[in-house]
């Protein structure tokens, strides 16, 4: 989800319509607002709360693309240095999550006394301060401190899973001259699409580590080699049987999304006109921001949820305006923390930063709380 390049305004487009679906997904799932507003619209909200999650299929599938075009374009491994690849990928998505989760955890400390809500986190504790800023929360079995947190963890294991394995397939490539690393790599990368889609992503255990993902981010990935291979039949078939023997051992919807989104991309990169397309500009810049106003739209949602219920805790009307101002108000925050945070290059010292303020203003209104 990082904004590191977004290569085409029709990707950015599909980032900035999906990011907009699960700020409404978490507006309609968390409530209160979504509650009371619920009789004007029940069938939308019903469907945003239940269904509108699936745009995170969308976004796996277009890092599984994003990430071949920069690690591995023709199949094999371009970068220098797999420690640094990963190193770089922590620190653009860290500092921006760090900054984010701060926010959050200052929010739910001011609303709590006035929102008895179960939307609202409770107080966290040092352990768990560390836990999610280490993007760990969810192994280790700690709370996250703020809604769709776990995907900023999968992104990034997803992202250092496919840099070491183009590693290892070079440096195994190295050793033999009649291997060839393309062709392996994206072998591999097709293994690894079928044993996560019939196997890892059907274990609900296992839904923490990338493996249960790596079926809709490797089918992204075949989507780009799809869109760039001078015969796309062989890709989008092979695509095409994956999906099709993991639907037909146990149809999952969220994969069946994965499948659409993927063989779509690979159809629409591989059209001239689409190509040409220069996106709408609103949704392009949505797209390009789409990493800080994810991260920051739950604090956002719990601030204008807190406000609207308190004045208006019985009115439909008012608390369905909250949510559009709920969202309108995410696209604000969300900018300001791309132009002043994400787009600003990063630093070793800049992280140890807003980590250490994260845990402290953590644990400053964890004691404040006890202490009240």
């Amino acid at each position: 989800m990082s904004s590191t390049s977004s290569r085409a305004p029709l990707i950015d487009v599909v980032k900035g319509l999906a990011c907009l679906l699960i700020v409404a997904h978490h507006l309609a799932f968390y409530g209160p607002m979504s509650d009371i507003a619920e009789p004007l619209a029940p069938r939308l909200l019903a469907w945003l709360s239940s269904h509108g999650r699936m745009a995170v299929q969308v976004f796996l599938v277009l890092g599984g693309y994003l990430a071949a075009a920069s690690l591995a374009p023709q199949g094999v491994a371009r970068f220098a240095s797999a420690r640094q690849q990963v190193a770089r990928r922590f620190a653009r998505l860290i500092v921006p999550y760090a900054v984010a989760l701060l926010v959050t955890v200052l929010v739910s400390a001011l609303v709590r006394p006035w929102l008895a809500h179960h939307s609202v986190p409770a107080e966290p504790d040092l352990a768990q301060l560390f836990a999610n800023a280490l993007l760990l929360q969810d192994i280790l079995g700690y709370e996250a401190l703020s809604a769709g947190v776990w995907y900023v963890a999968i992104d990034f294991q997803l992202f250092a899973l496919a840099v070491l394995l183009f590693a290892a397939v070079r440096a195994w490539a190295g050793r033999s001259a009649r291997i060839d690393a393309a062709r392996w790599g994206q072998a591999a990368v097709v293994a690894g699409v079928a044993a996560s889609l019939l196997v890892f992503n059907r274990l609900p255990q296992l839904d923490v580590w990338a493996v249960y993902f790596w079926g809709a981010y490797g089918l992204g990935m075949m989507a780009y080699w799809a869109a760039h291979a001078p015969r796309v039949r062989p890709w989008l078939l092979m695509m095409v049987a994956l999906g099709v023997a993991a639907l037909g051992v146990e149809f999952r919807p969220r994969i069946a999304v994965a499948l659409a989104a993927a063989l779509a991309l690979a159809g629409a990169m591989r059209t001239p006109a689409l190509r040409r397309w220069q996106g709408v500009p609103a949704l392009n810049r949505l797209g390009q921001m789409s990493y800080s106003v994810f991260l920051l739209h739950f604090a956002v949602c719990l601030a204008v949820n807190a406000a609207v219920t308190t004045l208006w805790p019985d009115a439909p009307g008012w608390n369905a305006l909250g949510m559009l101002l709920a969202v309108l108000l995410s696209l604000a925050a969300g900018r300001l923390m791309y132009e002043r945070i994400e787009k600003q290059s990063i630093s070793w010292p800049a992280i140890l930063r807003w980590q250490a303020g994260l845990l402290g203003v953590g644990w400053l209104a964890s004691f404040a709380g006890n202490f009240g």
